[in-house]
């Protein structure tokens, strides 16, 4: 993994947004992954003010986002195709069609199987993801990869762990139906991509990231699975990082890089 820290998490948001933009700016027709979330929010923000600064087009981008909660529709205000509207779509030049987000309205198992095939299919069509953005649960999930998900999966139905369902509770009202149940990308799918970016943000995420990045390869840590991926980029702030045992190496470690990208090695 590379490992990079820095000081404040709008520092974050800028360097995922750099990313994001150099993928789009580089490629005729860009692939990303989305993730939903509180994190995400501010590397958004950011990309819409590229766009409106007319800094970056997303004409040409396709988007795949992450997961989906079964049994609410697009339209309702928790879902994450709305999240997805408020957040960014609604405020770029990406066309809808080409957003793609898990549809998971039913209460079916078999059309929910069947739309999580129909998922996997498109991306395929779509020639795989250049650029996955991820956040990290609390309890290391990716996606709605919840512990003891296996790192072969694809997309697929999965029950949320009651640690999920309870932070994300806060969005619900009360007495409002709140899913246990998601379509999410397999971690097999999110593996596939031909980058990683996981973004964290805040001491509450320092623990999940430790054992991500430093902790044994175990599924009761999903996100550790990106320890295999030879393109797996981890941005943090200084409190997301400062559970590292390593920290001072994964400094050193970019300096070295950045010297190397500049042609002066030392």
């Amino acid at each position: 993994m590379q490992v990079i820290i820095l000081p404040l998490a709008h520092d974050v948001a800028l360097y995922a947004a750099d990313r994001v933009a150099e993928v789009i700016n580089s490629k005729t027709n860009p692939v990303l992954g989305l993730a939903t979330g509180s994190t995400p929010i501010a590397l958004y923000d950011e990309l819409v003010a590229r766009y409106q600064a007319k800094q970056v087009s997303f004409r040409q981008t396709i988007s795949f986002n992450l997961d989906e909660y079964i049994g609410i529709a697009d339209s309702h205000a928790q879902s994450y195709r709305t999240f997805m509207n408020q957040h960014l779509f609604d405020h770029i030049d990406i066309a809808k069609s080409n957003t793609h987000v898990p549809l998971a309205e039913s209460k079916d198992a078999i059309v929910l199987k069947k739309s999580a095939q129909d998922f996997e299919a498109s991306i395929q069509q779509a020639g795989g993801i250049d650029l996955q953005i991820l956040g990290i649960g609390l309890n290391g999930h990716i996606g709605f990869n919840e512990p003891t998900s296996s790192f072969t999966s694809r997309t697929r139905i999965k029950t949320l762990s009651e640690s999920t369902v309870i932070a994300n509770k806060r969005f619900f009202k009360d007495g409002e139906y709140q899913p246990h149940l998601a379509l999410t990308m397999g971690i097999g799918t999110i593996l596939n991509s031909r980058a990683v970016l996981l973004i964290a943000t805040g001491k509450a995420k320092a623990e999940a990231v430790k054992v991500m990045i430093e902790g044994p390869l175990s599924a009761m840590c999903p996100a550790s699975a990106l320890q295999l991926h030879e393109t797996a980029t981890i941005v943090l702030d200084e409190e997301a990082a400062s559970m590292l045992a390593l920290k001072e190496y994964y400094r050193w470690c970019e300096q070295k890089r950045q010297q190397l990208h500049e042609g002066n090695v030392r």
